[in-house]
């Protein structure tokens, strides 16, 4: 499996995380990934929404180029972790603020 790209923590710009954080089924998936530890993740397919495999790769895929999240190979499977540290650098309290808002 290759490595799939990623912007650099310095290419991680404002209106692409917060258009891939607009969308109630992405804030899902980004509040499951705050809940682990920071350096685990989750394999995209055992993630519990009710949406097809297709779309949830369309949705892994705008949260990863966004740079809200990072994507690894391992075996057959693609984990993704939240890049809570850079999106804490760039963007203090934002995050944390997404994640705590009313819903």
């Amino acid at each position: 499996m290759t490595d799939l790209p990623h912007p650099s923590r310095d290419e991680i710009r404002i209106e692409a995380v917060l258009h891939a954080l607009a969308d109630p089924v992405r804030l899902q998936m980004v509040r499951v990934l705050a809940a682990l530890p920071p350096d685990e993740g989750v394999a995209c397919g055992s993630l519990d929404l009710t949406i097809s495999k297709s779309t949830t790769t369309h949705h892994v895929r705008t949260l990863r180029e966004a740079g809200v999240i990072n994507v690894r190979p391992e075996g057959t499977s693609r984990i993704s972790r939240l890049r809570r540290d850079d999106l804490d650098a760039l963007y203090p309290g934002m995050l944390d603020g997404i994640l705590n808002a009313p819903r």
